[in-house]
């Protein structure tokens, strides 16, 4: 009896061996082919603009829009944000003015038929920094970048159960700028062990789309100069620019929230109201 008790144990010992082993294999079978993108969800970050009275800090905005001008600007275009929108950022007429006339703008046709440079207006867009998409898939590897007036509301990776549940309860609306923060500073991750990296892709874990990406890596510390003394890192250019883009994408979302306070403080006030008219109304009244 003791005998056929022992081999039973050591049965089983085999049989568990062999099973973690299996599932220590398929563990690393999926990590190197995942079917789940991003790999990684994005990292959850504090923003001064989440939530129901949040607000736009001015001088992260202007840190961005340097980000952008001086980094994210040579192959994403904006197309849709005007010059003189930047005054919501701080920014007087007359830096906006210049700023914009700092830009040549392609226009045209004058009287003569003929398209023409100018300097750039306040009324004017962000000039793209090629001709046509054709132009920027050609110089980006047969990938052309997207444009950004509109990606922190594009590029939020939806979060599943139950997470999404408690996103109600707590007004998560960060998805994009968390999103474009980890994207930015994710590159310098090793892949696991067995992953295929396309050739002349970069692999980053918080890619929404795939195992690698056509961008190569845009930030590195001291790219570019703050006058405000903030720290010159990736992380930091990262933020600010992923709350530049945020802005671009919704700027008027502080008059959006403080019309929906305004409206909720009505409605709580209104409920009021009727409730103690019919209570008036209806004093005394037998039932």
């Amino acid at each position: 009896m003791k005998k056929i008790l022992t081999s039973l144990a050591l049965i089983g010992l085999i049989a568990a061996g062999t099973g973690a082993a299996a599932i220590a294999a398929e563990e690393a079978h999926n990590a190197a082919a995942p079917t789940h993108f991003p790999i990684n969800e994005p990292k959850e970050m504090s923003w001064s603009f989440t939530g129901p009275i949040g607000k736009y800090d001015k001088g992260q905005l202007q840190r961005g829009l340097k980000v952008y001008k001086e980094v994210c600007s040579a192959c994403h275009s904006m197309n849709l944000v005007a010059f003189r929108t930047l005054t919501d950022l701080g920014y007087s007429d007359a830096q906006v003015k210049s700023l914009a006339a700092s830009y040549t703008i392609h226009d045209g046709p004058n009287d003569a038929g003929d398209m023409f440079d100018r300097p750039g207006k306040p009324s004017d867009h962000f000039p793209a920094p090629f001709a046509n998409e054709e132009a920027a898939a050609a110089a980006n590897g047969g990938a052309a970048p997207p444009d950004m007036s509109l990606l922190a509301k594009a590029r939020g990776v939806e979060r599943g159960f139950p997470q999404f549940v408690f996103d109600i309860f707590t007004q998560y609306d960060a998805g994009g700028p968390d999103y474009i923060h980890s994207l930015l500073t994710g590159y310098d991750q090793t892949p696991p062990a067995g992953m295929v990296i396309p050739e002349g892709t970069h692999y980053n874990p918080y890619f929404m789309s795939g195992v690698s990406l056509k961008m190569p890596k845009p930030l590195s510390d001291d790219q570019v100069t703050y006058d405000d003394g903030s720290p010159q890192t990736v992380d930091q250019y990262a933020r600010d620019v992923a709350a530049f883009l945020t802005w671009a994408a919704e700027p008027h979302m502080e008059d959006r929230k403080k019309t929906g306070i305004r409206v909720l403080f009505f409605l709580l006030l209104f409920g009021a109201l009727v409730y103690l008219t019919k209570r008036k109304v209806w004093d005394g009244v037998a039932h």
